[in-house]
């Protein structure tokens, strides 16, 4: 009797087991669904409307151009308004990220330890402004699914000011649809809706709405005019490029 009581529990220890790693598989087959879901295009090209509304409903409105090769360069620039056109940002592999300011007339690398601050008083941080796909920067676990979502609880790989970020992912297309961003107190600070539509042959994120809790400000990034794999060089996405 005893023999088969401890049978039994290994076999639901194995299972229990089982289940775990199926879980952890999936959550690492989604993240990574979803980024090449993100990344897929050999490079895009775009135009965004960037509209700032602050706690009274007041709304500000800038326009930037948006450039990207493959999953690692990445370059956004303003455009308008006069104050603010020519500031711009360049993504680089290896965690490397400049930002120009027509001000001063050089660029300046940003620090690991300042990505989490917000560009240019949008609501987006630079790490949000940054080209690099999930799985390399977080550890993810599937915690629900529920009607056409997976919910996804992603931990920071490295340092960072985030305790956790969870996300939504539609599980047919596997674009994001939402994100909740937590400091380390486990407050909810941030949270981004996404709006994807599909151009050609690829999914893009028609409009990405960060809202900063804490401010009770949030920033709209509405994309326009995508062209996809038109050719872009490495020479498009260089400090000299940044700078023009």
């Amino acid at each position: 009797m005893k023999r088969k009581i401890t049978i039994a529990l290994l076999v639901a220890l194995m299972v229990s087991g089982n289940i775990f790693t199926a879980k952890a598989q999936d959550a690492n087959d989604i993240l990574k669904k979803m980024d090449n879901v993100m990344y897929s295009p050999k490079d895009m090209t775009g135009k965004n409307k960037i509209i700032l509304i602050d706690k009274t409903g007041k709304e500000e409105m800038r326009e930037a151009t948006i450039q990207q090769k493959g999953n690692n360069k990445r370059m956004f620039r303003f455009t308008s308004p006069a104050s603010q056109a020519g500031i711009a940002v360049l993504s680089l592999p290896d965690d490397v990220m400049y930002l120009y300011l027509p001000a001063f007339g050089k660029e300046r690398r940003i620090a690991t330890s300042a990505k989490n601050q917000n560009f240019a008083g949008t609501d987006f941080s630079y790490d949000d402004m940054e080209s690099k796909p999930f799985a390399e920067k977080y550890t993810p676990k599937l915690i629900k699914e529920e009607g056409d979502i997976y919910t996804l609880e992603l931990t920071p790989i490295g340092k960072s000011e985030y305790s956790k970020v969870i996300m939504g992912v539609h599980k047919t297309n596997y674009f994001p649809v939402s994100t909740e961003i937590y400091d380390k107190g486990n407050n909810k600070v941030k949270q981004a809706k996404y709006t994807f539509k599909k151009v050609g042959i690829y999914w893009n994120a028609e409009e990405i709405e960060m809202t900063d809790l804490k401010k009770n400000h949030k920033t709209k990034m509405q994309m326009s005019e995508i062209k996809y794999d038109s050719g872009l060089s490495d020479d498009d996405f260089t400090v000299r490029k940044l700078k023009q």
